[in-house]
């Protein structure tokens, strides 16, 4: 177990909005694209149920330019 291990979506989501992404649509099955206008950047989330792997939000956090330590510090 990481740290970054045990974080749902909607966890996920309410630390995403703090950094200033915000939902831009809906994409493909149950992902979903948030959009930070600060930075420019998009990140495509998967919203499905009980904990998100690690590597996932890791690639998550990448797209977003969100390093881990700034992500861990928001929760």
């Amino acid at each position: 177990m990481g740290r970054l291990s045990g974080f749902k979506y909607r966890a996920i989501i309410a630390i995403l909005k703090k950094f200033g992404f915000e939902f831009y649509r809906q994409a493909a099955g149950s992902h979903e694209i948030w959009y930070n206008p600060q930075t420019n950047k998009f990140t495509t989330i998967p919203n499905h149920v009980g904990d998100m792997p690690e590597g996932t939000l890791r690639a998550i956090l990448k797209q977003a330019d969100i390093d881990v330590e700034a992500f861990l510090e928001m929760k």
